[in-house]
């Protein structure tokens, strides 16, 4: 069910985005599949509190939250009959959001290029653990043991969901190829080969038990996060220097979102 939900989110987004700007539909087609998107992001707490990733699960909610306001925001677009701005974030965030979708779903959804990725990314992992003379060993097609304990590469291993935002952001920008090309080459390649850094570090950690019992937990959930966030901290800056179109984008959507959150504020202690 909820995958019929994510589908018909991004068609809805996707439709929004490539019909006529002149169409005034095509914000309430956009807000829908805003809406839509939510619900998939309001399910996702179900599957990190049953991991114990409550980092995670702050996140995903507030994703939703962030939706539905744009949801919200497109719907009043709608009704006012409002002129696209320059430039036109929402529909900027949602061509983003589309594209970005459009490359990173069927990964998740498609069983062949679900076992794909995770197959090419564990041989990735295992062979850079060789190359640095870890005696790792594969003890299945997604799962690399060492020194006794085994770590399951599963999909959200492989950095995908990274790789396809900046993919989206890259591609929702109107800019000549060459710094399209530039950006892309600054972050998707980054991201990927950072990803089987951080895998290969998780297993060894693990492996050799660095942090004593919890080792998988501060390694994977915490050290490993931090890098992560970091990493593409510096991607995103780097990313934003050859296109600064997108600061545009990322600046609107923050400004849109606190001036939701202090009209909803102000509005809540104007009526008490």
């Amino acid at each position: 069910m909820i995958e019929n939900i994510l589908w018909i989110a991004v068609a809805f987004m996707l439709f929004g985005s490539i019909i006529p700007k002149s169409m005034k539909a095509r914000r309430l087609l956009s807000a829908t599949g805003w809406g839509f998107f939510s619900i998939h992001w309001f399910y996702q707490p179900i599957h990190y509190i049953e991991i114990g990733d409550y980092f995670n699960v702050a996140l995903v909610i507030t994703v939703g939250i962030v939706c539905l306001i744009i949801a919200h925001t497109m719907v009043k677009e709608y009704h006012n009959n409002e002129t696209s701005p320059r430039p036109d974030i929402t529909s900027m965030a949602t061509s983003a959001t589309a594209l970005g979708s459009l490359f990173y779903f069927p990964f998740a959804q498609m069983d062949v290029l679900n076992v794909w990725i995770i197959g090419q990314v564990t041989d990735n992992v295992l062979w850079m653990l060789h190359s640095l003379d870890v005696p790792a060993k594969m003890v299945a097609w997604n799962k690399i043991a060492l020194n006794g304990y085994q770590v399951e590469i599963i999909l959200a291993c492989t950095a995908i969901e990274s790789i396809a935002l900046f993919i989206g952001l890259i591609a929702s920008v109107n800019a000549p190829f060459k710094r399209l090309a530039a950006a892309f080459m600054a972050s998707v390649p980054v991201i990927y080969i950072l990803n089987i850094i951080r895998d290969a570090f998780v297993i060894v950690a693990y492996g050799y038990q660095w942090f004593g019992p919890s080792s998988f937990e501060i390694a994977h959930h915490t050290i490993a996060k931090i890098g992560s966030g970091i990493a593409l901290f510096i991607i995103a800056y780097a990313v934003m220097r050859i296109l600064p179109e997108l600061i545009d984008l990322i600046e609107g959507i923050w400004l849109l979102v606190t001036r939701f959150v202090q009209k909803l504020f102000y509005k809540v202690v104007g009526n008490q």
